[in-house]
């Protein structure tokens, strides 16, 4: 199919009317929607006639009064872009008041020598908790007695389990740190 005088000045009256590529080729006969996208762009035809938009419908007033009194407030920023969707953060000061201080277990608690054990006498019911250098002849487990669930005793069970909010909160303590 070639393109014609008649068809090529067709096809810019008929994009000037805002027609959609496809009407254009059903219109013209004998050629494609992307055979017509390629002749618009080669003729360098950009402007077409848009079909207005319709207005956006008013919201209907309130039938009732609202039950406070309407007070002026801040202007609220619009968010656009690749920040729309971003997580609005409380300042870390706010999060420390809201939390209650908690005592964090000691990690360098002595077990005595006499409650340490070597991995051959290490038994169900010891705790795990592996102290010193385990290339060293001196390395040995806690031994001390475990709590209902885990392989540690209390103490070390505090050390290994924290919640997930004191493992935040740390995080975010050290970058601050790091940054200063």
């Amino acid at each position: 199919m070639h393109w014609t005088d008649e068809r090529v000045e067709l096809l810019k009256k008929l994009w000037s009317e805002g027609l959609s590529a496809s009407a254009i080729a059903t219109e013209l006969g004998g050629v494609t929607r992307n055979a017509v996208i390629g002749k618009v762009h080669r003729l360098g035809l950009s402007g077409r006639a848009k079909t207005p938009a319709p207005a956006p419908q008013r919201r209907a007033k309130p039938t009732r009064t609202p039950s406070h009194p309407l007070r002026p407030q801040a202007p609220t920023p619009v968010i656009r872009g690749n920040t729309a969707l971003a997580p609005q953060l409380t300042p870390l000061a706010a999060v420390e008041e809201q939390a209650e201080p908690k005592l964090r277990p000691v990690e360098d608690v002595v077990v005595p020598m006499s409650e340490r054990v070597t991995i051959m006498e290490l038994r169900e019911h010891m705790c795990r908790w592996p102290l010193g250098d385990p290339g060293r002849e001196d390395f040995r487990f806690c031994g001390s007695r475990v709590g209902v669930q885990g392989p540690y005793c209390s103490h070390h069970a505090a050390i290994a389990y924290q919640p997930i909010m004191d493992r935040r909160r740390d995080r975010d303590k050290e970058r601050r740190l790091a940054r200063a």
